[in-house]
């Protein structure tokens, strides 16, 4: 009785239903089924992205009330490794050049805020090094740890690795890198001219980077 309508027309119990695959009466897929690869690797595992806050931008009365309300104080901070190894996690000293919760540009000292609506406390992850200790891990796990997409972590690695194959450094750490499905990946080869163009366009790229970041936080706060 459950299987037939009122109209008299009979239907197959749900469990005997098979979807249409096609002609008109074809189910569409879920969005979650049509996303591609590249989607997937584009893709941060937090909806909040980064945000940079250019120093070039603020004026001289912001920069002395920042002096004002955060003092420069004289307290132990870690010098070495050694130091800090065992100290509390998670870190507390931002201004650690390895701590995850800030970058900052060495040229223009653009200070990024990598987790803008974290709290240092609520990171599960403030350590480069902690996570250096622990050995390799995939493009995803660091894209999640920097709050960056997994493609941009990839296209770090190769361009890091191309620089030092340029500065001949690359043959000691040839064994650290495991072979893939087709063996060794190839890198591209980088002369003096193209490393110095390549910190010309990291410089551009910054400056991007801060337009962008700042037209997007307008069109928030708009």
């Amino acid at each position: 009785m459950d299987s037939k309508r009122l109209d008299g027309t009979a239907t197959l119990p749900a469990e005997e239903q098979v979807l249409e695959t096609e002609g008109a009466t074809a189910l569409q897929p879920d969005d979650a089924e049509t996303i591609t690869r590249e989607q997937r690797r584009s893709r941060r595992k937090r909806d909040v992205r980064a945000r940079t806050i250019s120093v070039k931008r603020m004026t001289k009365r912001e920069l002395e009330i920042g002096r004002l309300l955060y003092p420069e104080t004289d307290y132990w901070k870690p010098r070495s490794r050694a130091e800090c190894l065992d100290g509390p996690r998670p870190c507390p000293f931002v201004s650690c050049k390895h701590h995850l919760y800030i970058d900052v540009s060495p040229r223009t000292g653009a200070i990024k805020l990598n987790f803008p609506d974290l709290e240092v406390w609520e990171m599960g992850e403030t350590c480069a090094l902690d996570v250096a200790d622990r050995g390799g891990t995939t493009l995803e796990d660091v894209g999640a740890i920097m709050n960056l997409t997994r493609e941009r972590i990839r296209q770090v690695e190769v361009k890091a690795l191309a620089k030092l194959e340029a500065l001949r450094d690359m043959m000691a750490l040839r064994d650290y890198v495991d072979e893939g499905p087709v063996g060794k990946r190839r890198l591209p080869q980088l002369s003096k001219s193209d490393l110095a163009e390549g910190a010309t366009e990291d410089d551009e790229q910054d400056d991007d980077f801060e337009e962008n970041d700042d037209f997007e936080m307008e069109q928030l706060d708009a």
